[in-house]
């Protein structure tokens, strides 16, 4: 049995928006495809639908109309279960209760031949408990794919407990037969993406529940300074402030209530309230208009002379950017006899966040101070956001806003706030990869992959975090802990290593 081969038949349970995408999948990579739903209309209604979607993409000159049609041939609608017997993959995508699932498999197995492969498109459900009802557990695999399933590259493939290395093979080379990106991984409460993300979203909703900023100046610091394709508050809004919380709730209890993982108490107000986002024209956006996000809030034009003695201390490779940008204003580099790295303005101290806050670098320099944040490429984010020392005055700051400015970069000014934004959520990230690591849910190279292609992270968060070096990483964490006073932000023991003795860290 060979499920790879585009003749092997491939079954597909559930024409919801992922049980019609991933049969698409299938039958665009040449398998026939068997599309069931126990609402045998609901199953017409999607493949009509789809076969609307992707003629009117041939109608606009976006599709050959052969392939179209073949595709669409491939998938065929079955009235029942014992339609799917001869099937040698049958993928599950309904709706996410255990008993329904275990009960499915169940009947499945007494069904279809002893060689067939059983997969659970499931977000949040153990494979494990899944695989619990079927007499041969060993057959049974997570092949979690991501929304909209024809157009994201991610699959993640996820083992449980019983899963044989076969079964995994095969997946993989199944889905490298669909053109996706696969991983492997334990199952575990939210796998690698749903796991590692949560800090993407929970940084955010705590610097809104703060107070720190608008929604969308808070997005604007994400997006345009850090690299990322949306603001947190802004995917939600299009995920869905129901969904995206459920899942939340659902990593947050199954990890034991982990103050990593708690809920945010404002994005329950928006589920309570009905604020769902897009699909409800109201979550942290209105959408009763085009214009769904509003401005962000930026630093105004500075004027009058630049100031010229720009002096960069100790070893920038690893903000090589940044370094580059204050090259630009004639900066002189003294790299020799200092462990940081900072640079001065005349009097005023220029550094990345760690965690602490402006006032407290000030306090302890006797300087005046102005944090900035982190950024996945300086060169060419538009934005750059910063913080500065209650100590300063108000001409301090602005000549480095004014420098800033001359790069031709709009400046975000928030509140003196440790870590800033983009620092501390990075920060949270790369912890969280590497604790996927360190427990064995996952690899390196395979936790990054997830995270670009599943989520579209800029960077993958453990080679980011390499790059900038662990023992920042480790600093920013150790000082949000003291500020907070919070085991939201502790260590993992995998980061404490490698900021220990990152030479003979391999990951």
């Amino acid at each position: 049995m060979n499920v790879v081969k585009a003749s092997a038949p491939v079954a597909v349970i559930g024409a919801g928006t992922m049980g019609i995408g991933i049969a698409q999948v299938a039958a665009s990579a040449g398998h026939p495809v068997k599309l069931y739903d126990i609402a045998l209309p609901a199953a017409a209604r999607a493949l009509e639908q789809l076969r609307q979607r992707l003629r009117e993409r041939v109608d606009a000159g976006k599709a050959d109309a052969t392939s179209t049609e073949t595709l669409l041939g491939n998938i065929k609608l079955a009235s029942s279960l014992s339609d799917l017997s001869d099937s040698v993959l049958v993928i599950e995508a309904v709706a996410e209760k255990l008993e329904i699932k275990q009960s499915l498999f169940r009947d499945l197995e007494t069904l279809c031949s002893p060689d067939t492969l059983f997969a659970s498109n499931t977000s949040s459900l153990s494979i494990t408990a899944i695989a619990s009802a079927l007499q041969h557990p060993q057959r049974m695999a997570g092949l979690h794919f991501f929304n909209p399933a024809p157009l994201m590259k991610l699959v993640e493939i996820v083992s449980g407990l019983e899963t044989s290395p076969l079964t995994l093979d095969t997946l993989q080379a199944l889905a490298q037969h669909w053109g996706k990106h696969s991983v492997i991984c334990r199952s575990t409460p939210g796998f690698i993406v749903n796991r590692v993300a949560r800090p993407f979203y929970a940084e955010t909703l705590r610097a809104l529940e703060e107070r720190i900023a608008e929604p969308a100046t808070l997005d604007a610091v994400l997006r345009d300074a850090g690299g990322f394709a949306m603001g947190p508050l802004q995917l939600t809004d299009l995920i869905g402030q129901d969904i995206n919380y459920s899942v939340t709730e659902s990593v947050y209890h199954a990890f034991f209530q982990d103050d990593r993982f708690i809920p945010s108490l404002i994005q329950q107000e928006l589920v309570s309230a009905g604020h769902l986002g897009r699909k409800r024209g109201r979550g942290f956006y209105r959408y009763d208009n085009k214009q769904a996000i509003p401005q962000a809030a930026l630093a105004k034009a500075e004027s009058g002379p630049l100031p010229q003695a720009v002096t960069l201390y100790g070893d920038w490779s690893a903000m090589a950017e940044f370094a580059r940008l204050l090259a630009g204003s004639g900066a002189a580099f003294k790299n020799h006899g200092h462990t940081s790295i900072y640079a001065t303005l005349d009097e005023v101290t220029i550094m990345l966040t760690n965690g602490k806050t402006a006032s407290q670098v000030a306090e302890e320099t006797g300087a005046p101070v102005v944090l900035f944040d982190l950024s996945a490429n300086y060169q060419h984010a538009p934005v750059i956001a910063i913080s500065s020392a209650e100590q300063n005055t108000a001409a301090q700051t602005a000549k480095v806003i004014g420098l800033l400015q001359s790069f031709g970069k709009q400046v975000i000014h928030l509140p003196d706030y440790p870590g800033l934004l983009v620092m501390r959520t990075v920060a949270m990230l790369s912890n969280a990869a590497l604790d996927v690591v360190n427990q064995g849910v996952a690899n390196a190279d395979d936790t990054d992959t997830a995270m670009r292609f599943g989520v579209n992270y800029p960077q993958g968060p453990i080679a980011w975090g390499k790059k900038l070096g662990w023992q920042h990483i480790l600093t920013t964490l150790e000082n949000l802990q003291g500020y907070y006073a919070e085991t939201r932000y502790r260590p993992t023991p995998l980061l404490r290593r490698y900021a220990a003795n990152y030479s003979g860290a391999k990951c």
